[in-house]
């Protein structure tokens, strides 16, 4: 829905309370004691009214301009008829705050329906159920059943949160650090708003400068994919995503093993242009950093970090590690630093100061010009020479450098600074673990700008022969004839009906051969000995017909076998919430046991799919480690745009080459798993 339609709900001129109360212990009670600061019409509705209330939605809405927002404190049982009635007295949208619908299951997911029919209806927008509601600071809306929710003050930092609990936990959390809160909204169940619509809203809502984004399952991975990229354009967007453990159900082949929920869902927003952070305190000290000033876009941006005490510093430069570079200063400006410290401090970065003197203003200048500093963060514990937020401002830092203070002491002295940067639009954080976060949350951000959008490349041209094939079922044999048909490499090889084929496959290969089991419902053969290696002889050969004959194997694969290399694992498959992604990974027990995999939505550009192994950990193996033959990434890429075209364009379900091996001589798919499409396959 266009973003526009939220209005009603998030920016309301009138509010009405359905199931108002005067008993503290009810949340008709809670909710309009937090609306009390709105400064718009609120009115109250119950059934048995007391002083002040309205008896009906009707008569409620006909005491006036007719009310934005209808919030309901209702049981589920009657909820529907409510926002049905507020929908027919010409309100907007409703927040419905109570639970026991779908979630409850039973009875609930008819209550569920029955919502689902009104807003299909009336057009009238809903936020729920089974969320604790939103807030607005700077309009002192409240719309909230959590005690203390009036006392944020207004600030710079959205909060989209799945959760209602979440919403309040960052939210409390942004204030108490010193961002603030300039919208906080629980999805809930999100039948109707959901994450995608509040983050197309916030991308002109004023008061916003950077936006948390909290996420548990994604109903529709596209649009999320869409409205994050759509909004970072001109906001960063900070992304938590739960369930590290979630494996849920996993695809049959390798890849859908891989692929998990959890990993899918941060590569995808990572990919559409988020900052991706691991929990809460990560989330606000990033979207801190975030909400005062970007860093200019850069493949590679610097961070320059000035230090009044040398240990702190060192933990900030080890936290923010070697994606966060914090290259060496210039030779000018190292000079001029050796006029304003102490000719024993470390100068070239960090920055040691020493303890800051009246220098500080100019040595945060100096620092801030050097060509190398994108980023520049100042630590400093609390001292009574220095106002360290003043001396910043007085270091008069371009436009284009964001800078980000870390302090730590007494807990009212930080809680002055903060005050002091809140103030002055200078973030200020706690620690130096926070303060690392915050500077690689800005280098995140304007790596992620600086990737250039590039057109996806489309799919390759399929052979007529795929069409038949689902019938048959894909096999190994099948599944490399596929990938010869792409350009992907693979072994010399036959498909043998019996065992006297296998032997003259054997006279007309170089040995060493692999003999293998085909058969289209055994995907993994290694697992129920379906494989013999290293065949050499005639007497090898026919005991490995044996062993295979023994697994139920009634036809054979025998090939040459490539020579050692380094072993990728590389797939396509269509996700359940994200449509077609890719993935790659290292093979062997950095995939099996690390999950060192890197994962993007399919189709996608070449430069996207080279940039793919800059994920992994063990990406030193794919550079010629020790002396090792280097992968050639280009291939790589190529190899893995065309898998992703393939199930883009419905060609196949999922494919995956694993091991995919890179040799001396080149890359060669080993193996080959294909799960056959849902939908008809175009073969032109």
């Amino acid at each position: 829905m266009p973003p526009r339609d939220l209005v009603p709900l998030l920016a309301p001129r009138g509010v009405v309370v359905v199931g108002a109360s005067g008993n503290p212990e009810k949340l008709g009670y809670a909710m309009a004691s937090s609306l009390k600061t709105f400064p718009g019409d609120v009115r109250l509705v119950n059934s048995r009214p007391t002083a002040g209330m309205h008896s009906s939605i009707a008569e409620a809405a006909a005491a006036g301009g007719v009310p934005d927002l209808a919030i309901m404190c209702v049981p589920a049982t009657h909820t529907a008829s409510a926002v049905r009635e507020s929908a027919e007295a010409g309100i907007g949208a409703a927040l419905v705050c109570a639970g026991g619908f779908a979630e409850a299951g039973g009875v609930g997911v008819d209550y569920a329906r029955d919502l689902d029919t009104v807003v299909a209806e009336t057009g009238i927008r809903l936020l729920g159920p089974n969320t604790s509601g939103f807030f607005v600071p700077d309009a002192a809306l409240f719309a909230s059943f959590v005690p203390g929710v009036r006392r944020l003050g207004a600030g710079s930092v959205a909060v989209v949160a799945a959760s209602g609990g979440i919403n309040h936990v960052l939210s409390f959390r942004l204030e108490s650090d010193g961002a603030g809160v300039s919208l906080g909204v629980g999805i809930g169940a999100g039948q109707d708003v959901s994450a995608p619509d509040v983050l197309q809203y916030l991308i002109d809502h004023e008061p916003t400068r950077a936006v948390i984004l909290h996420v548990e399952t994604v109903p529709d991975g596209r649009a999320l994919m869409t409205a994050v990229a759509e909004l970072a354009v001109v906001k960063p967007v900070v992304a938590l995503v739960v369930g590290r453990n979630d494996v849920s159900e996993f695809a049959r082949s390798h890849t859908g093993a891989l692929a998990t929920s959890w990993r899918t869902t941060r590569a995808a927003l990572r990919q559409a242009g988020a900052v991706l952070v691991g929990d809460e305190a990560q989330a606000v000290a990033a979207a801190t950093a975030l909400s005062a000033r970007r860093a200019r876009a850069s493949a590679r941006p610097g961070v320059a970090l000035i230090t009044a005490q040398a240990g702190p510093g060192l933990l900030i430069a080890d936290a923010l590690g070697d994606a966060n570079h914090l290259p060496a200063l210039g030779r000018d400006t190292q000079g001029a630093l050796a006029d304003l410290l102490p000719p024993l401090t470390f100068q070239a970065n960090p920055v040691d100061t020493g303890r800051p003197s009246e220098t500080f203003p100019a040595v945060v200048r100096t620092v801030a010009a050097d060509p190398v500093t994108d980023v520049l963060g100042v630590y400093a514990i609390t001292e009574p020479v220095v106002d360290i937020v003043t001396d910043v401002l007085a270091a008069d830092i371009s436009d284009g450098i964001p800078v980000v203070i870390g302090v730590d002491g007494p807990a009212s002295e930080v809680s002055d600074i903060r005050r002091s940067g809140r103030e002055s639009g200078v973030p200020v954080l706690s620690g130096p673990n926070q303060l690392a976060h915050g500077l690689a949350a800005l280098t995140d951000d304007a790596r992620a700008r600086a990737v250039r959008p590039e057109a996806a490349i489309s799919s390759p041209v399929v052979p007529p022969w795929v069409a038949s094939v689902a019938d048959e079922g894909w096999d190994e044999a099948r599944g490399k004839d596929l990938l010869d048909a792409l350009g992907v490499p693979t072994p010399p090889r036959y498909r043998c009906a019996d065992r006297d084929e296998a032997r003259r496959a054997w006279r007309e290969l170089d040995a060493p051969l692999a003999v293998k089991l085909l058969d289209a419902s055994v995907l993994h053969k290694t697992e129920v000995g379906g494989v013999v290696l290293g065949v050499r002889t005639t007497d090898d050969l026919e005991r490995a017909l044996d062993v295979l004959e023994a697994a139920g194997a009634s036809e054979f694969l025998v090939e040459s076998m490539a020579g050692p290399g380094v072993d990728l694992v590389v797939g396509a498959r269509n996700d359940d919430v994200f449509g077609p992604i890719v993935a790659v990974g290292v093979g062997g027990i950095a995939t099996e046991v690390l999950g060192d995999v890197a994962i993007r939505t399919a189709p996608l550009a070449h430069t996207v799919a080279v940039a793919m192994t800059e994920d992994l950990v063990a990406r030193e193996l794919l550079l010629g480690h020790r002396g090792g033959a280097a992968v050639d990434l280009d291939v790589l890429a190529d190899i893995v745009v065309r898998l992703g075209a393939l199930v883009a364009d419905g060609v196949v379900d999922e494919i995956e080459i694993n091991p995919l091996r890179s040799t001396p001589s080149g890359i060669v798919a080993l193996d080959a798993i294909v799960l056959p499409a849902h939908k008809e396959v175009r073969t032109s």
